[in-house]
């Protein structure tokens, strides 16, 4: 193709942008979006979440589809959905609007990404040329979730929360417009026949387990709660005993016994898991702890995309010198003392803890997602590419989402646990230990001594449970970092030959 090659990582990659940045470009518009619709704290969190949770949730489904059907067929339909999502997700005057809107922002994005990492490995067939393209790839990936808080804070100061939606209408025409022209077609040239049951098991098992962990970490062992949680981990594993018996997989999961796949895979969510919540938090953190204003908290998050950007460029270079192992640990290591950084910091927490903490968490997460998806894009032969997309992607989305989930629901419970001692009672009382944002509510209303007295606990218990929550991060990801360190040998390479 030439350097027209090039041209279509361009427009691969603004789409890619796009997708990453509605995983986090809410997250500053928070508070401003709860001023106005006024969604109770469980609202909150699906607002956030449902997005990567929908879109990782179908990313299985759609890489087979984009190998059946035609990669450039799926992602220009994708990316039509996409901007047809934004216009009801930007119109929105309920919590339930807008929630519908990031769902079909999610299955748009879905169809969208697998088709972004296949049409690169089909297009740059030197493998020089793909390990740089993948790089790109994964800085653009890693910089639009970091980005995602910093535009959407300028948005929604300028003008309002729905500007973080209007924004994707036009990108969506010029990069529909301009994939028309440059991307070519490709697909399975022997796709066998598409596995219905198989999508529906792999779609309603993931968002049944989602849901599950975020009932569980809320504290509810309820027996339904408990029930869907079991549910989705039945389904996902019948999921994966059916695909081994056919011929033709929705997700062919033997990939899964390379254990340098795996590894990847596993390092991939892992690391988008913890990543997620902490941007996620932060966002809220710089806005109602420190009282800093959308733009001015969105701007105090670029150390992570700054990080995640060298990080990211970086690892291509490295990963003809140095074995992906080293690559792999080293970058969640980066991550664990990040967190380890805030766990030690005295509360009030500054902003210096902060700032050093997010750009070690982003240095290391570019490092290590580069890395992984370079081992799980060239582990696939050429017909199989939709999968691995799927793979990488759905590790990458799914992490963003359960990190929210799961820690983000931690936080809010340990928020909860630590609004004791409140000069309230009743309605009033229910609404401040919910979450931060109701008690900035009741302390604005009822004013005086009582509001401040609402506001400044407020302040603490969000700040305390923030260091907790990082303990679980360290956790996590420590607990990863091992278990790559035991599946990839010493001395792989993640050369474009494996």
């Amino acid at each position: 193709m030439g350097r027209r090659r090039w041209a279509v990582l361009a427009v691969l990659c603004a789409s890619l942008l796009l997708v990453a940045m509605d995983a986090t470009i809410l997250n500053v518009a928070l508070p401003s979006l709860i001023d106005e619709l006024r969604p109770d704290a469980r609202a909150q969190l699906w607002i956030i979440d449902v997005y990567g949770l929908v879109l990782g949730g179908l990313l299985i489904a759609s890489g087979a589809l984009s190998d059946r059907w035609g990669r450039k067929l799926l992602f220009l339909s994708g990316f039509v959905l996409f901007g047809v999502a934004s216009v009801v997700a930007a119109t929105a005057d309920t919590p339930a609007q807008l929630i519908g809107g990031r769902v079909l922002l999610g299955v748009g994005g879905a169809m969208v990404m697998p088709s972004t990492l296949s049409l690169i490995r089909h297009v740059f067939t030197d493998p020089r040329e793909r390990a740089t393209a993948i790089g790109v790839w994964a800085a653009v990936a890693g910089a639009g979730a970091s980005v995602g808080p910093l535009i959407g804070g300028f948005l929604v100061e300028r003008y309002s929360w729905s500007a973080a939606f209007w924004v994707n209408v036009p990108v969506v025409v010029v990069t529909v417009v301009a994939g028309l022209w440059l991307l070519p077609e490709s697909r399975d040239p022997r796709p066998g026949r598409l596995d219905w049951p198989g999508v529906a098991m792999s779609i309603t098992g993931v968002v049944s387990l989602a849901w599950g962990i975020k009932r569980v970490a809320k504290g509810s062992l309820a027996p339904d709660d408990l029930a869907v949680l079991a549910l989705g981990l039945l389904l996902l594993g019948t999921f994966a005993r059916r695909q081994l018996h056919l011929e033709y997989p929705l997700l062919d999961v033997r990939l899964f016994r390379n254990r340098v796949f795996s590894a990847a895979a596993l390092c991939i969510f892992m690391a988008m898991l913890a990543i997620g919540a902490a941007l996620y938090l932060v966002s809220l953190w710089l806005q109602y702890v420190h009282g800093y204003s959308p733009f001015e908290a969105g701007l105090r998050t670029v150390p992570a995309a700054l990080a995640g950007l060298a990080g990211a460029l970086l690892a291509p270079r490295l990963m003809s010198r140095v074995d992906v192992r080293l690559l792999l640990v080293t970058g969640l290591g980066t991550m664990a003392a990040g967190f380890a950084l805030l766990t030690v910091t005295p509360t009030p927490t500054p902003y210096l803890a902060i700032a050093v903490m997010l750009a070690a968490v982003g240095f290391g997460d570019g490092l290590a997602i580069t890395s992984a998806t370079s081992v799980l894009v060239s582990a696939v032969p050429p017909n199989r590419a939709g999968q691995a997309g799927a793979v990488s992607e759905s590790s990458y989305e799914m992490g963003v989402g359960f990190g929210v989930a799961l820690l983000g629901t931690v936080h809010g419970a340990l928020f909860t646990s630590r609004m004791t001692g409140l000069p309230l009672a009743g309605a009033e009382l229910r609404e401040a230990r919910g979450s931060i944002g109701g008690a900035e509510h009741v302390g604005q209303r009822i004013g005086g001594e009582r509001g401040t007295a609402v506001l400044e606990a407020a302040r603490d218990a969000f700040d305390s449970a923030l260091v907790t929550t990082a303990w679980a991060s360290v956790g996590i990801v420590l607990a990863v970092m091992a278990v790559t360190a035991m599946l990839v040998p010493t001395g792989f390479r993640a050369t474009p030959a494996h």
